[in-house]
């Protein structure tokens, strides 16, 4: 396994440069490489894995606890170009693996250009067989979950690096609590529209807890590591989208059993009114959303785009 050679600890660098955390940016660093190996190893980051892409790699911590794992090329994509330099010294020492992108991740993650460029840069392109790819970060906590949200569309459109034919696991730091409503399971209490969202595409897991003392400026909440592997799933593009539209509908009125909001629903959307019958036998109507499951939002999904009911929310 490829080690990175001795470098100035990232508490040098960070002086050096002059960086600080921007607190308008939702920015946290951790400095404690203890902790960051610790996120590395809970990714499960062998030699063996082909590309890991980082988000938000800030001065670069994590980038040098992936790197020390043996991942076979990593690419980091920062927007702050504050940055850069001490990401460019990583890179010129990491022996060729390590690729630094200035731009959005949500754009380098889901468009058909950059799809080819990340491919280029497998050992094998097209050939990673059944060895995940990752995508990895500690996100600012402002915008974890709508970046979140946006990669789980790319991955049920098959779209940018989710189209590369291999499995894409996430493994990425949340507030504490948002990692508890992506796990949550139903008639739990933190349930909600994102833990459906997640588990109809992604198997769900906490994998570390990181106190905020470890953040630097401590933020005022704990974080956790959340790891999402890809699972067999019937949704595509199209009735994933329907599925998001069905779950912002009766979560907005979570406290409202089914069969109220469905009632609700009909008055806006008559053609829903034919299918009644099957909805009833899908899902009990005295249940709130918090007490359906994944699969049964799922069938819901697939019976309206059935029939052609799903623009109707947006």
């Amino acid at each position: 396994m490829t080690m990175l050679p001795r470098l100035p600890p990232v508490r040098e660098l960070i002086k050096l440069y002059g960086l600080s955390a921007q607190s308008q940016l939702g920015q946290n660093f951790i400095l404690d490489k203890n902790i960051t190996d610790k996120i590395a190893r809970s990714a499960h980051l062998t030699p063996e894995t082909p590309l890991a892409v980082e988000v938000g790699p800030g001065p670069g911590l994590l980038t040098r606890s992936i790197l020390d794992a043996g991942v076979q090329r990593v690419v980091a994509i920062e927007k702050d170009k504050r940055f850069l330099p001490t990401l460019t010294q990583l890179a010129e020492a990491s022996g060729g693996r390590l690729s630094i992108i200035q731009g959005d991740a949500l754009d380098v993650l889901s468009s058909a250009s950059y799809q080819n460029m990340l491919g280029s840069l497998l050992t094998t392109p097209g050939a990673t067989g059944s060895r995940p790819l990752h995508i990895m970060g500690n996100l600012p906590f402002n915008v974890a979950s709508p970046l979140l949200l946006q990669w789980l569309h790319r991955s049920a459109e098959k779209v940018g690096l989710f189209g590369l034919g291999a499995p894409v696991w996430m493994t990425l730091m949340f507030q504490k609590e948002v990692g508890e409503r992506l796990e949550a399971l139903p008639s739990t209490e933190h349930r909600g529209r994102i833990s459906v969202m997640a588990q109809s595409l992604c198997k769900v897991k906490t994998v570390y807890q990181v106190p905020s003392t470890v953040f630097v400026p401590r933020p005022k909440v704990d974080a956790a590591v959340v790891q999402l592997t890809p699972q067999h799933t019937e949704l595509t593009g199209q009735t994933y989208t329907v599925l998001e539209n069905i779950l912002r509908y009766y979560f907005t009125k979570r406290r409202k059993t089914m069969g109220h909001s469905t009632k609700r629903l009909i008055k806006d959307v008559p053609q829903v009114a034919p299918l009644m019958p099957e909805l009833e036998a899908l899902v009990d109507m005295m249940l709130r959303p918090e007490n359906v499951t994944n699969e049964q939002f799922i069938q819901m999904a697939l019976l309206f785009n059935q029939h052609g009911i799903n623009m109707f929310l947006k």
